[in-house]
């Protein structure tokens, strides 16, 4: 399967927001590709800390070893553009990630109650 760490497709077509934006992205990730999907989230990681409106990312690892999601991303932007814009910049610079059975599942969410 094919991914792209942070990737998101379905937002081209959204609105954009004033507001800041969370990624939240979970990832289902097959123990013998663990490495292999840090060491690509880190590389995603160090290339969008460099572009405008990114605020802070961090990658959660599961402590219940069944858990469906063994990674989670969650990531602040200032705006869903800023956030558009630098996967697309991305893209362009680091390839795809390919391996069996790694799925991730990224969406943009708004803080709706504190």
């Amino acid at each position: 399967m094919k991914i792209q760490l942070l990737s998101l497709s379905l937002l081209c077509s959204s609105p954009v927001f004033a507001q800041d934006v969370t990624l939240i992205n979970p990832f289902e990730v097959p123990t013998v590709h663990e490495k292999a999907t840090i060491e690509h989230w880190e590389k995603a990681r160090d290339f969008l800390q460099t572009q405008p409106g990114y605020v802070s990312t961090q990658l959660h690892k599961s402590l219940q070893p069944n858990s469906t999601f063994f990674l989670i991303n969650i990531a602040k932007w200032e705006s869903t553009e800023d956030f558009q814009r630098a996967i697309s910049n991305m893209q362009k610079v680091i390839p795809a990630l390919e391996l069996d059975g790694v799925k991730n599942y990224p969406a943009l969410y708004e803080v709706i109650r504190n």
